[in-house]
């Protein structure tokens, strides 16, 4: 009993980097302590990503701790020490067949605890202390033990690696730079692993993107899967009750009907399932693709990172649409209606009608989707009426006939401060969300005036690029004056051409992200139409005077 207890005590204070007895400890914020040198080489080791995080707990730290020595607990192991605590007894610590070991010891070896990538080696604890201890090994570059460290040796020049060719893209030594690779474009490995770094980075934002869209529509395929079970339920059920006032012959039809709709419902729902089972496979994928990249970005050499990256950071393309549209819940209503229809007939007209019936049930189709309007009395069929928000309106700006007027004045107006009102640029939000289909007229007079759509997320304060409208990712303008119509999107603006009218119409199909501006006087005139906006944001209108 007394032997376990001593050894809980080592654990206790040992470091769980070097898993030697504290030497100068320090304890960071989250509360765990480390040996001062040790803790520090892990903090410089992250310095590149800016954010430090507890290497047992994980949780980060922005800005890096600043390390200072715990008194107490030095003190502490101190005096442990002189009752006879000491290190974990070596014999458990030898180098297994799946360990590295330390090359250094003789006999049977170690178990390394840190490789070096300057020596090529790599030590126990006992042999590594003197890069802790000794100047000029401490600028050494320690990284976690490895069996590939004879992969950054030359091969024909016998030297260690540190550049990287990228005309032939491979590691070379700087002898290779004389011979073979003389004329090639060099660079310092690390400096290469810096660039792919940012490249690994910007695929795994891509991957993540890609995540998140194809969960997207996995749920909308799950409410498209409801939409159509409850549609064709109310259809058989409909069906049902009218079929049994036809007595025998009808209730022979009712039965009918019921086993085509059933048999549509079956093919439609197994279609969306397996488009949704192809949609979760990418998923976990992308999400396979995504951990394989992001164990890679944290490889400590360079070399191993050069090597592995090519083979990793390859992304297939998607095999499926970047969107799912979900069309207008109507699925089996046609049944319904040709069932009432044939049900008010006599027994020979309803033979007659028993071809349209069957027709209709096998001619639907779940992702039909109606035609863009064409006419402003088309686009009007998708109306929406528009109030501005107060909470959100510039203190410039006065609302006014049912928060659906705004005008620009000279002085401030006074509203209540409110986090979701615009700060720097003269800007207001609708309280409407946009979703589905909607179309809607600005009216406006005046020297000039931008009317935008924006996701709800734009930020409000400043007047910066992340908050004017049609200057960011978060917003599409058109920009409107007596002479002219300008588009702003991300980084620049598009002159347009077209009738000059005081009157804009914009028209939003939420699902399939089609968003237009239409110039609308005697005719409506297609202003411009942006590639596309992301359907799974919810988009609110906006104006902004100037």
């Amino acid at each position: 009993m007394a032997q376990k207890g001593v050894q809980l005590d080592r654990e206790t204070f040992s470091c769980s980097i070097c898993l030697d007895l504290l030497k100068d400890p320090v304890t960071i914020p989250c509360g765990h302590s480390y040996c001062m040198n040790c803790i520090k080489t892990h903090f410089d080791e992250e310095d590149r990503k800016g954010i430090h995080s507890c290497p047992q707990c994980r949780k980060t730290f922005t800005p890096r701790p600043v390390l200072e020595k715990n008194i107490m607990l030095a003190a502490l192991v101190e005096q442990l020490k002189k009752t006879g605590l000491q290190a974990a007894p070596a014999d458990h610590c030898y180098a297994g067949p799946e360990d590295v070991a330390c090359d250094v010891c003789t006999g049977r070896k170690l178990k390394a605890i840190k490789s070096c990538l300057f020596c090529l080696a790599s030590y126990c604890e006992k042999y590594l202390q003197p890069h802790y201890d000794a100047a000029p090994l401490k600028k050494h570059k320690l990284v976690a033990p490895s069996k590939k460290l004879q992969e950054n040796i030359c091969s024909r020049h016998d030297e260690v690696m540190k550049i990287f060719c990228r005309t032939d893209q491979q590691s070379i030594c700087y002898l290779c730079t004389m011979d073979e690779h003389k004329g090639h474009e060099t660079v310092p490995a690390a400096a290469e692993r810096t660039e792919k770094q940012k490249e690994l980075e910007v695929r795994r934002l891509n991957i993540q993107q890609r995540i998140q869209e194809r969960e997207q529509d996995v749920k909308l395929l799950q409410q498209e899967v409801e939409a159509i079970n409850g549609s064709a339920d109310k259809a058989v059920e409909d069906s049902e009750k009218m079929f049994t006032e036809l007595i025998r012959l009808i209730q022979k039809r009712s039965s009918d009907v019921k086993q085509q709709v059933r048999s549509q419902q079956e093919t439609e729902v197994s279609r969306v399932k397996e488009l949704r089972e192809k949609l979760e496979q990418e998923i976990a994928e992308l999400k396979r693709k995504d951990g394989e990249l992001e164990q890679l970005s944290h490889t400590e050499d360079h070399n191993q990172f050069l090597h592995n990256y090519p083979s990793l950071s390859a992304l297939s393309e998607s095999t499926h649409s970047s969107s799912i549209n979900i069309r207008p819940l109507r699925y089996f209503e046609d049944v319904t209606a040709a069932v009432s229809e044939t049900r008010d007939k006599l027994q020979d007209i309803l033979r007659e009608e028993w071809t349209n019936i069957s027709l209709t049930v096998t001619e639907v189709d779940v992702l039909l989707s109606p035609p863009e309007p064409k006419t402003r009395a088309e686009f009007l069929k998708y109306s929406r009426e528009i109030t501005l928000d107060p909470n959100t309106a510039h203190t410039w700006l006065l609302l006014s006939n049912g928060n659906r007027k705004a005008t620009r004045m000279k002085q401030p107006q006074h509203y209540a401060n409110h986090p979701d009102r615009f700060t720097g640029c003269k800007q207001v939000l609708s309280r409407e969300s946009l979703t589905e289909r909607c179309y809607w007229e600005v009216e406006w007079r005046g020297k000039e005036v931008y009317v935008a759509v924006a996701y709800k997320n734009i930020i409000r304060h400043g007047i910066s690029n992340e908050a004017g409208f049609g200057y960011n990712d978060n917003s599409w303008a058109l920009y409107c004056n007596i002479n002219k119509y300008n588009v702003w999107p991300l980084k620049g603006h598009i002159v347009l051409s077209g009738p000059r009218s005081s009157r804009v119409g914009v028209y939003l199909d939420h699902r399939t992200g089609i968003l237009s501006f239409y110039c609308v006087s005697e005719t409506m005139t297609l202003l411009h139409s942006p590639d596309h906006i992301h359907s799974a944001a919810l988009c609110w209108t906006l104006a902004l005077l100037l």
